[in-house]
């Protein structure tokens, strides 16, 4: 691509060259009483300078983007970079084809007002996209849950961010769907948005509920719950406990976070809900959760005597 942007670069500069050249010795052919001249300049001037508009944007891109590890920065780097040099170009060529820059500046901005009215939804897109490129509410990659819609981000562009659906209307258990759900940017601006994987903290909590009768052991099997819990997740999320607590810390929130899972007991018309509480990558939620049952379903069946399951049609 910088190839690419280089070529440009000469061709614009042989283009003004031929246009400096066709200005200072000029022609007199005409074709149907039109002069040519003018004509003439006017094109290669155009040529010449969308040319190196082109070349300039992409060789800023492919610098920019090679010497950006982060794919969502490179992500927001080649949108930003296309607003810019879009809204240059355009400016330079009015500025070319009417010979008054300080008119054509009025002029777009007296222009500014009368399509506000006209292009309100795609304005306010377009603020939207401000908003998220400097608030970040989300960015490329997170999962996020907008309005109705759950999933994971995989563009943001200048009016519209497309997200690839999770559930839906399709699937369950926080699976993709395979379709992708274009939202339009204003949507953030008065729209709930819940991000799963910020900047902050990546880690959310998840609960899993198993049902036990009245006749369990409530200790023995909260017990068990925990440790299949911790051989799972330990570590991990000993560690983003901590980070979650950093967070915390910046912020006036007063709240206890336990670095290890924890149980919570529910009491049922005919059972009693044992419920773990834990904390998981969000992308990683249903794998573990899947685990975590077999475990600890496996646990409960080496223990009938102290593990019981209610039987009941009211179960």
């Amino acid at each position: 691509m910088r190839r690419t942007g280089y070529l440009s670069l000469l061709c614009a500069l042989v283009l003004y060259a031929g246009s400096r050249f066709v200005r200072r010795f000029g022609f007199d052919e005409r074709v149907l009483g039109v002069e040519l001249e003018p004509l003439t300049l006017l094109a290669l001037t155009l040529a010449s300078l969308l040319l190196a508009f082109y070349g300039s944007y992409t060789v800023c891109r492919t610098y920019l983007v090679t010497h950006t590890q982060n794919k969502r920065r490179q992500h927001d780097v080649r949108n930003v970079l296309r607003l810019t040099f879009g809204i240059l170009g355009m400016i330079a060529v009015f500025g070319v084809i009417t010979r008054e820059w300080v008119s054509v500046l009025f002029s777009l901005g007296v222009l500014g007002f009368a399509v506000t009215f006209a292009l309100q939804q795609p304005l306010f897109s377009l603020i939207g996209w401000l908003y998220i490129m400097t608030k970040r509410p989300y960015q490329v990659g997170d999962r996020i849950a907008i309005e109705e819609m759950r999933g994971d981000v995989v563009a943001v562009d200048f009016f519209v961010t497309e997200v690839w659906e999770i559930d839906g209307d399709l699937v369950s258990s926080n699976q993709p769907s395979g379709r992708i759900v274009t939202v339009p940017n204003s949507t953030v601006l008065s729209a709930r948005v819940v991000n799963f994987y910020g900047e902050g903290v990546q880690y959310v909590w998840n609960e899993l509920s198993i049902q036990v009768a009245y006749e369990t052991d409530l200790q023995f099997a909260s017990d068990e719950m925990i440790d299949v819990a911790t051989d799972h997740l330990g570590d991990e999320m000993a560690r983003q406990v901590r980070e979650y607590r950093d967070r915390l810390a910046e912020t006036p929130v007063e709240l206890d976070v336990n670095e290890r899972p924890t149980v919570n007991i529910t009491q049922g018309e005919s059972w009693v809900e044992l419920r773990l509480r834990y904390l998981v990558h969000p992308r990683r939620g249903t794998r573990v959760r899947n685990a975590l049952y077999a475990d600890i379903l496996e646990r409960f069946n080496e223990h009938p005597d102290r593990v019981k399951f209610p039987v009941s049609r009211n179960r």
